[in-house]
């Protein structure tokens, strides 16, 4: 039964058309899921299926098929015409032109659909876990609500946090409860916006399973948007290739998915490359804080690791894990609770723990970052975020050449480079703003470059650009990078050396081939035999 129609849409942003004449039918209980590169217009459509501001067709119509009872204007999918309301009212089927309807039946509408975007886990920050589920919950009395909380909770596996603050929680766990507290809407529609992106492979999995436990198996509509194949596999019943705004192929997963997965390119063989001495150590490194709800926690406990300059060195393992305390601590935003941290800046070694500027002061200007959950400067546009809001002051032409030079570093071919050099963030994808802000810490040529989730929302072959970009910045720079990532293929390709973390700590460090194994089976088994 035909459940949302997607007629002749087309939009335009600053004169650059990102959704061309689209032709797309959505069956009620069916999952479509839409394949495509950063950019292409997945983000876009989703925005407008969910009636979100400034995404309004330029031209086309969005044409919901649902049932509406009269009495209280309460919005099933068809399926539903002729059955009773709770109000006591009577469903009847309508046909409905989404952006051009009258605003009470428009607020109808979107009130049942749930969205989960990419990076944005829109928690109460300081409400625990199964509070944050319950504000989702209506219709129900408070000894109902809380089972139904509890079950949701159970379904994401976040049951063992169900008590703790939602801003202690680490992003993997972030995303389940956002997925708990958006099935607790009831929706009809539920859409996933890169739902596993940034989470390791092991808990995206579990928000696979929860999908298709919550979602499919329950008959919702779904549409799911990602740049991964192994998501359309698993979770769609029938596949969109998107690119540059416009339908490339439709069919089954597994079509489509073989067609998409043949333009993706090999990433380039290098030539071996020799590193130096240590210019990285970290002795016996510990962050303990308190918790009011969990007691002392460990976030990093006892860790030692030698990183060489020149070299790529991956530190993976499950969300939680402790890396990115690590990433913050190495950088200085993060004091340790005990150890040592030292860096080598010419022949000196300056302790990263010692405060001014004597001490890690002297190192910051030859340090870079790109922070998990980054941010540009919403009042700059692409090349102010790249030069004068990081203090890069060049002459006007010099700063533009630097700058598509960085972005065609990032992925954007030159013609593309051009046209969002005069961008604002709002007008970029969520994989594009991702490249600008690996750009923004590229641009400034640091000596030892820590990369958190660098390719967390970019699609195989951007991510196959970026691993060629950091293989040639080590060549012609001798810059050092520390990357921390859940994109085991990314570690594999990239890293020298990688090290597994768990609970804190530092299990194993080898080569990547050998650590990459531990954490996709013997992580897997261990975190499944708890589920």
């Amino acid at each position: 039964m035909s459940f949302i129609e997607i007629k002749n849409i087309s939009k335009t942003f600053n004169d650059v058309e990102v959704l061309k004449n689209l032709n797309i039918n959505v069956e009620e209980g069916k999952i479509l899921g839409i394949l495509g590169k950063s950019g292409s217009g997945k983000s876009v459509l989703m925005n407008m299926l969910r009636g979100m501001k400034d995404y309004k067709p330029d031209e086309g119509q969005i044409i919901y098929h649902i049932s509406v009872c009269p009495e209280c204007l309460t919005v099933e999918p068809p399926s539903m015409e002729n059955k009773k309301c709770k109000c006591g009212g009577q469903f009847e089927k309508r046909e409905v032109d989404f952006w051009n309807t009258d605003r009470h039946l428009f607020a109808a509408i979107r009130r049942r659909i749930s969205i989960m975007l990419q990076r944005t886990f829109a928690l109460y920050e300081d409400d625990t876990v199964i509070d944050n589920v319950l504000k989702s919950i209506e219709g129900y009395d408070e000894e109902e609500s809380t089972y139904r909380a509890i079950d949701l909770l159970e379904l994401a596996q976040m049951t063992h946090r169900i008590t703790h603050i939602a801003r202690d929680l680490s992003g993997g766990e972030k995303q389940r409860v956002v997925l708990a507290r958006q099935l607790a809407k009831e929706p009809m529609v539920f859409l996933a916006d890169e739902p596993t992106g940034t989470l390791d492979p092991t808990t995206a999995e579990l928000i696979h399973q929860a999908l298709i436990e919550g979602v499919k198996a329950k008959g919702l509509s779904m549409i799911i948007n990602s740049h991964w194949p192994e998501v359309m596999r698993d979770l769609s019943d029938h596949v969109i290739w998107l690119d540059n705004g416009e339908v490339v192929m439709e069919g089954d997963p597994e079509t489509v998915v073989e067609s998409f997965m043949e333009h993706v390119p090999q990433t380039k063989r290098s030539a071996e490359f020799e590193t130096g001495g240590p210019i990285i150590e970290i002795t016996d490194v510990k962050k303990h804080y308190y918790s009011l709800d969990r007691g002392v926690v460990k976030a990093v406990d006892g860790i030692d690791l030698t990183v060489d300059e020149g070299e790529i060195y991956g530190v993976v393992g499950l969300s939680g894990a402790g890396k990115t305390t690590l990433s913050r601590m190495l950088y200085g935003l993060t004091d340790p609770s005990s150890g040592q941290i030292m860096v080598k800046l010419g022949d000196n070694w300056i302790d990263m723990t010692e405060k001014g500027p004597f001490g890690r002061g002297r190192v910051k200007p030859y340090l870079g970052i790109l922070h998990q959950e980054y941010s540009l400067y919403p009042h700059r546009n692409v090349l102010g975020n790249l030069t004068e809001s990081i203090s890069l002051e060049l002459p006007a032409e010099f700063a533009k050449i630097k700058a598509l030079y960085v972005l065609n570093a990032v992925g954007f071919s030159e013609n593309y480079a051009e046209n969002i050099l005069y961008k604002y963030h709002d007008e970029l994808s969520g994989g594009e703003r991702h490249r600008v802000a690996l750009a923004q810490v590229l641009i400034r040529e640091p000596k030892i470059i820590i990369l958190d989730e660098p390719t967390g929302t970019m699609d195989p072959i951007t991510r196959v650009q970026v691993t060629d970009s950091i293989k040639k910045a080590r060549e012609e720079l001798n810059q050092t990078f520390l990357i921390i990532s859940h994109d085991m293929d990314f570690v594999l390709d990239v890293c020298d050396r990688a090290s597994l973390m768990r609970g804190g700590k530092i299990l194993k460090t080898g080569l990547p081939n050998e650590v990459v194994e531990d954490l996709t089976v013997k992580e897997k088994n261990k975190m499944l035999s708890k589920g």
